[in-house]
């Protein structure tokens, strides 16, 4: 079955990058700390990513995240989706206007300007053929950023909530959570590892 899944490294003050996040810093200032185990050669934080990348039916992400991987110091043949398993899932990107170009022109694109729920479903129907063809179910994974996962969860479109926890206090960052929605969630997993704790929670 495709799952609905929001993916994401956090600090333990709860931000999704450090300050001043943008162009040239896309993590924000320190906020590369919150990724030291997706580039980990520990091996069972190298499992945990190569285990999510394969179960990566399609990927959802906002423009201004498409804007920093898509950018001149973003993705590469060597670091992508999956960090250096560099998965090639299809990519639906939330946007007001799609972009006039892309420089990742070797990935999978698809720009979605009705809002963040057409984004999820066509991102569904994406993963379920992709499931079908491969004969295993493979899921929807919400990448970022924060401020789209947040809207995810506000309007209820999350299943599973997978979070990195990284053992570092920003001070200052994004917030990953701003208010808005309760939720009650079940603790499925919890997995410590050298450089981050590993949660996941389903959502009732």
């Amino acid at each position: 079955m495709t799952r609905i899944i929001a993916d994401i490294s956090i600090s333990l003050d709860g931000c999704v990058t450090g300050p001043d996040p943008g162009p040239g810093n896309g993590l924000g200032t320190g906020g590369e700390a919150l990724h030291t185990w997706a580039f980990s050669d520990d091996p069972e934080e190298r499992r945990i990513v190569r285990e999510t990348t394969a179960r990566s039916g399609a990927v959802v992400l906002g423009r201004r995240l498409f804007d920093l991987v898509d950018g001149p110091g973003g993705w590469d043949d060597t670091v992508g989706y999956g960090a250096a398993e560099v998965g090639r899932p299809p990519f639906v990107v939330v946007t007001a206007s799609p972009p006039e170009s892309v420089r990742l022109t070797g990935l999978d694109w698809t720009f979605v300007t009705t809002g963040l729920p057409d984004a999820v479903a066509a991102a569904r129907e994406r993963a379920e053929a992709a499931s079908a063809d491969l004969g295993r179910d493979l899921d929807v994974v919400l990448m970022g950023g924060g401020a789209l996962i947040g809207s995810a969860l506000d309007a209820g479109l999350v299943e599973v909530l997978s979070l990195h926890l990284a053992p570092v206090v920003l001070g200052f960052g994004t917030p990953l959570f701003t208010g808005g929605t309760p939720h009650t969630l079940v603790r499925r997993s919890a997995n410590a590892t050298p450089n981050a704790t590993h949660l996941l929670y389903e959502l009732l």
